[in-house]
């Protein structure tokens, strides 16, 4: 017999990534790396003024098969809602196969991590040059799935362990971060097996977790002073949204109040499909920071 939650989960995927590829109407490179570059989404219509900088990091479990290409249509879509918008790729797991999982690798340590920090360090002055519409005392980030961990993790830099590489002196130009089904709480996401164990694969496998989940882990990093939303699919099997409880809760033990919004009869794909009503959720939370 066919689960319910299995099949939902199928078919919200499938109208996720139904939608073509959006071209982006400028490119910028911040390494030699091909997957070291941001494309640029200008603002459609409007009054032509400064509009607020919306940065997207893609999901997809860390995982080389899963590139920016399938959010592209979620970033038309915040264009047409008047934000400029930068998506961001960065260095995944290789192609071979993880042992004992049969799928992809997920992730680069340290690499992905340096790319993440790198394109969010480049990006002021990548945008003035590529996208000048874009205003840079109004930048959001959001992310999706595993985006959504990069997201939460770029917008803590400012708290990450003393001698770490990507510590920021300062917290970051924010106006905040919009985490979509994030991977927020590795610990957790391990216990419940989120996708295929892929938060140890990220920091180089189980012998590796305990020295570098202080660096990694976004429940680890608080409080961030940052101001932070989380949205999340009460019906999501992909990432359940007892992670993002778990970090909405780790942040108030820390003193922090993180908005958490749990949507009802919502998976994990509608958060980033033009298509669902969820997408105009997210799009509400993100201007309610940005503007």
């Amino acid at each position: 017999m066919t689960d319910p939650a299995v099949e939902r989960d199928a078919a919200e995927a499938a109208s996720a990534f139904s939608h073509p590829p959006v071209a982006p109407d400028a490119s910028a490179a911040y390494g030699e790396h091909p997957d070291q570059v941001v494309d640029f989404y200008a603002p459609r219509g409007g009054a032509g003024g400064p509009a607020p900088l919306v940065v997207v990091l893609h999901g997809g479990a860390w995982r080389a098969p899963y590139d920016r290409q399938h959010v592209t249509p979620f970033a038309e879509f915040l264009a047409r809602r008047g934000f400029a918008v930068a998506n961001v790729e960065y260095r995944r797991g290789s192609s071979l196969p993880h042992q004992g999982s049969g799928g992809p690798v997920a992730g680069r340590w340290p690499e992905t991590f340096d790319d993440v920090a790198a394109a969010m360090d480049a990006l002021p002055g990548l945008a003035a040059r590529a996208l000048p519409v874009a205003d840079l005392h109004r930048v959001v980030v959001t992310g999706h799935s595993a985006g959504g961990h990069l997201a939460l993790w770029a917008a803590a830099r400012h708290v990450l362990p003393a001698g770490s590489p990507w510590r920021l002196p300062a917290p970051p130009p924010l106006r905040g971060v919009v985490a979509l089904a994030p991977i927020a709480d590795f610990a957790v996401a391990e216990e419940l097996g989120v996708c295929g164990g892929a938060s140890a694969q990220l920091l180089g496998g189980p012998e590796h977790w305990d020295a570098r989940l202080p660096s990694a882990d976004p429940a680890a990093l608080l409080p961030t002073g940052i101001a932070t939303a989380v949205v999340h699919g009460r019906e999501d099997i992909v990432v359940p949204h007892a992670v993002a409880e778990s970090y909405v809760a780790a942040a108030g033990e820390a003193g922090e109040l993180v908005g958490l919004t749990l949507l009802d009869g919502v998976g994990h794909f509608p958060l980033i499909d033009p298509a669902a009503d969820a997408c105009a959720v997210v799009c509400e939370e993100i201007s309610q920071l940005a503007w």
